[in-house]
């Protein structure tokens, strides 16, 4: 299940994703960075996913049509963006993926969001491309955008979103979480 009650740790950055849900203080565009498989993807879905849901609570229930759509792979305001030919992400991925689609409004939501798992894979051109997406962005649209290399990314970008930054979780946490799971 993707929701904030299934994420170990960082709970100052959950706590502010909720407050910004339930108060409609969304921002635009966030930056998620943090270490390899810490948990960046998981916390971006669960934010999706919060965002996206009928109840409009602080987290997903996970029972409504969006949050089973969503669960399912099938949500249509929810786009993943991806590289299609190679490891990094293309100007043509960008311009297909967002570019294109982005003028078409949210099928059942007042947000339509793209979420760039490994934003750090943008090539210059694709930076650009989403840079001139981000500086104007219509405003059902959200960027919650991925990556282990923030740095990689130009400042023009990074200004133009909030960034998360994933703090590493201590082994004590990590095993009381195991021990919740498996209960």
């Amino acid at each position: 299940m993707t929701d904030f009650r299934h994420i170990v740790g960082n709970k100052r950055i959950i706590k502010s994703m909720q407050s910004a849900v339930k108060n409609s203080m969304v921002s635009h565009a966030y930056i998620i960075s943090g270490g390899e498989g810490c948990g960046k993807k998981l916390l971006a879905s669960a934010f999706a996913k919060t965002l996206l849901c009928e109840s409009g609570g602080e987290d997903a229930c996970g029972e409504c049509v969006s949050c089973r759509t969503f669960e399912d792979g099938n949500n249509p305001d929810v786009k993943f963006v991806r590289p299609t030919k190679t490891k990094a992400l293309s100007v043509d991925d960008v311009r297909e993926q967002i570019v294109s689609d982005i003028s078409i409004k949210p099928y059942n939501h007042r947000h339509k969001i793209y979420i760039i798992p490994k934003a750090d894979t943008l090539t210059l051109q694709a930076q650009n491309a989403l840079l001139k997406t981000l500086e104007e962005p219509p405003e059902y649209v959200m960027f919650i955008l991925a990556t282990t290399e923030p740095q990689k990314l130009p400042a023009t970008i990074l200004s133009r979103c909030m960034r998360l930054d994933f703090r590493r979780v201590s082994e004590n946490l990590l095993k009381q979480g195991m021990r919740s799971i498996c209960e």
